[in-house]
């Protein structure tokens, strides 16, 4: 019986996450093959900040993107997640760093963000959208606390198109990928939840209407290392400024 049908999602996500923390990074890099940051370099370059750019980063995990976004804009970034010890493992991170006065870390909840409107430059999230409880709802809040003109940024993980590709990473992601979470990070239910939570995610061009639909603009889709990740990123409208 999938953990899921006995507890809240919340919770359950919650649970994999706190106990996952101290090899997430280690698994992030065999699970995308090291790709995850040829990835996140592409989105910074999307994104292309200015000095002084403020974000929010929600789903921070153990912060490696709020950390790139406050290397290259200087300016204020702040991090949220609601596992404690994925903070924790951020914290040492950014005091390595050195960049403890410029990104500030909030233990907190995606779905009702604390801070006001029109608060950031920017709201990212990454490798985080598919494990919410109704990703709409982040969207919005995300598009709320972002400035006029500010940008609403997803990079997460797709679904290919193409096979035999596709077949490929399937059978990666719901056979082997859970075997070498055992392995690796003595965890195996928690890493059968990834593929558990992609099947239910919508696909690449179904985001990008998503992101329509809760009313951002100019909204671009990228498909990366053959749709097995995707960039989306949005627009809030300035017409009421």
């Amino acid at each position: 019986m999938s953990s899921l049908s006995s507890k809240p999602k919340e919770k359950f996500v919650h649970s994999v996450f706190e106990s996952i923390a101290p090899n997430y990074d280690k698994m992030n890099d065999i699970i995308s093959f090291g790709r995850h940051k040829a990835w996140r370099k592409f989105t910074m370059k999307k994104m292309n900040m200015s000095p002084g750019d403020t974000a929010i980063d929600l789903c921070c995990g153990t912060c490696d993107w709020t950390i790139s976004m406050a290397q290259t804009s200087g300016g204020s970034i702040t991090g949220l997640d609601f596992s404690e010890n994925m903070l924790e493992v951020g914290r040492r991170k950014i005091a390595e760093q050195g960049l403890d006065s410029s990104i500030v870390l909030v233990q907190g909840n995606a779905m009702a963000l604390p801070f006001e409107d029109n608060t950031f430059q920017y709201a990212t999230i990454g490798f985080g959208l598919r494990n919410v409880p109704d990703l709409r709802q982040v969207l919005k809040e995300m598009q709320r606390v972002v400035k006029p003109g500010g940008m609403v940024v997803c990079l997460e993980v797709s679904k290919p198109t193409w096979q035999p590709f596709k077949g490929l990473y399937y059978f990666y992601f719901k056979h082997l990928l859970p075997l070498l979470g055992k392995l690796i990070a003595k965890r195996y239910e928690q890493y059968k939840w990834l593929p558990e939570s992609l099947i239910q995610f919508p696909g690449r061009e179904e985001l990008a209407q998503i992101f329509r639909e809760t009313g951002l603009t100019e909204v671009e889709a990228y498909p990366l290392t053959g749709g097995v990740a995707a960039l989306h990123i949005g627009t809030k409208e300035t017409q009421n400024v």
